[in-house]
């Protein structure tokens, strides 16, 4: 019983360390203006919206910028948060199931 808490606390905090991953590095090719036809930055833009659950949105997000380039600020600021939450809630899920 024991390894099987450990090897599950392991997934969960992958599962929780890619939806991090996701956010941050969409929030970067944002900020650097990747080519969006791209495959693979498409997949992780793709990817960054399933796991910002609508609270981390850069379209209606936590905090909305305006002026210049919002779509980058909101991107960095509401994905970014995003990720820290998701390291955050992914440490202490982590915490409650390992043995």
């Amino acid at each position: 019983m024991r390894l099987v808490r450990l090897r599950l606390a392991q997934l969960l905090w992958l599962v929780f360390l890619l939806a991090a991953l996701f956010l941050a590095v969409g929030a970067l090719l944002i900020a650097v203006d990747a080519n969006r036809d791209n495959d693979l930055v498409k997949f992780v833009l793709e990817g960054a919206d399933r796991v910002d659950l609508g609270i981390f949105s850069k379209d209606n997000g936590i905090k909305q910028f305006g002026g210049d380039d919002p779509e980058t600020k909101n991107a960095l600021f509401n994905w970014g948060i995003g990720a820290v939450a998701w390291l955050i809630v992914g440490r202490i899920v982590d915490r409650l199931v390992r043995p």
